[in-house]
């Protein structure tokens, strides 16, 4: 009778073990919802619109819903990632020309201390309103695993495309083109 219960016992303590690497790379595997209805088609509502986040200016906070009937081009970046310092004049480029459209790129500075963003931002002409997400729980919201990470917001407050890298005026110019008037 003792040696049934030995192989039973090694049995379940297997299954425990295996349940629980299931249980944890489960728990730590990105967020793909977002990702997935946006590439279905659909246009989730923007992830912590009410969150506000200290301006990168010290001019107060900012969030996203105060932005609600403007296309919003949510960029995550950092000081110190060479793929966000490659990007920056596109999007700068592109908040020039959102500007007369009704439109803004808002610059989310994540994991950063707060001089080197601020130096990044006048190394590259950033005229964009730019906050700081401090404990990363807007970053936590959209899924952000790196840098960049780039989300197209609509006039109605919701997300209709996404970039989990870099951007580039072209993917730019096509996501915009039909969020945005044309020029008059």
């Amino acid at each position: 009778m003792r040696r049934a219960a030995v192989p039973a016992a090694v049995i379940a303590l297997c299954a425990a073990v295996v349940a629980l690497i299931v249980f944890g790379v489960a728990a730590k595997s990105p967020d793909t919802s977002l990702d997935q209805a946006v590439a279905a088609g659909d246009r989730p509502a923007a992830p912590a619109a009410d969150r506000r986040l200290p301006a990168l200016d010290g001019a107060g906070t900012k969030a996203i819903r105060d932005l609600r009937g403007k296309v919003v081009v949510l960029n995550f970046w950092a000081s110190w990632c060479e793929p966000c310092r490659a990007e920056a004049p596109a999007l700068e480029r592109t908040q020039r020309k959102l500007a007369g459209a009704e439109g803004t790129v808002l610059g989310v500075d994540w994991n950063d201390a707060m001089p080197d963003a601020r130096h990044f931002t006048r190394q590259y002409g950033i005229t964009y309103p730019v906050v700081r997400d401090v404990g990363g729980k807007l970053a936590k919201a959209y899924g952000v695993t790196g840098l960049p990470e780039t989300f197209v917001i609509d006039r109605d407050g919701r997300v209709a495309a996404l970039q989990r890298f870099s951007v580039n005026e072209r993917f730019l110019r096509h996501v915009l083109a039909p969020l945005t008037p044309p020029p008059a």
